[in-house]
């Protein structure tokens, strides 16, 4: 058997820029890998098989779609997927749990597979595929095929408050699109770019720029419109965040910690909105990183 781990992710900024004529936006954003993560069992098998616990998300799996794409849909393997990432919280588990397919077919382990650009097989399963293919943190930029490795992270710790609540990524893209006909977002160059900041000072260690740099466009829209999201900032605020936000479009809020004795802390003071779900981990280990597209 080879169990495969797959982690979630944190947006510390995500700045949305202009669409596209595809009707997909250009992004700047800093993704961290935390130790927060999905498990997948491969095992040999008569036949192709796939299973999810929960049983509810085994429909038009990811998994499954990452084994066609890497050429193995019909590889005599069963494959057990264990949830553990919110579903539909911002939080990046489907594209993780594909990602983590893909790294296993790279590193040999479904046997042998015909030669693939990875990347673009990546970047077809999913806008975040290519930033997990990478194994550490990283500057997003594009619409997700831009992928520049952070290289070792910070010992920092995360404190995840993730509400019960699914934000449909669509429909916070459309109201980013109406709040932004109202008011233009203002013109962002890439020099002065709060992901730039954001990312030199994971690569420094500067715990206090990147909280300074720490920024989510879509954060003020959906806190507005969802009161579980807005209650779960407003918690992790009372307990002490040096600066609670949230992740990718939500609803999953997150304060980045120094350290685990002030994430523990932090954790042991939030007082739990209803129906919240409470995670503590550090950033996930990125010994193992790599350039999405290697071979």
């Amino acid at each position: 058997m080879v169990i495969v781990r797959a982690p979630a992710k944190i947006n510390l900024t995500l700045e949305i820029l202009n669409r596209q004529d595809d009707g997909y936006h250009r992004l700047r954003s800093v993704m961290l890998p935390i130790a927060l993560e999905d498990e997948i069992a491969i095992e040999p098998a008569a036949r192709f098989t796939f299973t999810c616990e929960p049983a509810t998300l085994t429909g038009d799996n990811l998994v499954v779609r990452a084994f066609a794409a890497a050429g193995a849909a019909d590889a005599p393997l069963a494959v057990t997927l264990r949830k553990m990432i919110p579903v539909g919280a911002g939080l990046g588990g489907g594209s993780s749990d594909a990602a983590a397919i893909l790294r296993a077919a790279i590193d040999g382990a479904l046997g042998p597979l015909p030669a693939l650009d990875w990347l673009a097989v990546a970047r077809a399963l999913g806008s975040d595929v290519p930033f997990f293919l990478t194994g550490t943190g990283a500057l997003v930029e594009g619409t997700g095929e831009r992928v520049t490795a952070a290289g070792a992270l910070p010992p920092w710790w995360v404190v995840v408050l993730a509400p019960d609540v699914h934000v449909d990524t669509g429909e916070a893209y459309r109201t980013l699109a109406a709040a932004r006909a109202q008011v233009p977002a203002p013109t962002r160059t890439r020099a002065d770019s709060a992901s730039i900041r954001a990312l030199e000072a994971v690569q420094r260690a500067d715990y206090a720029a990147a909280i300074a740099a720490a920024t989510n466009d879509f954060e003020p829209l959906i806190a507005a419109q969802y009161t579980p999201v807005a209650d779960a900032l407003e918690a992790l605020r009372a307990a002490g965040a040096a600066h609670a936000m949230l992740s990718g479009s939500g609803g999953a809020t997150f304060a980045l910690c120094e350290d685990e004795a002030a994430a523990r802390a932090l954790g042991g003071a939030i007082t739990l909105p209803v129906r919240a779900r409470l995670f503590v981990a550090p950033l996930a280990d990125a010994d193992g990183w790599r350039a999405p597209s290697a071979p």
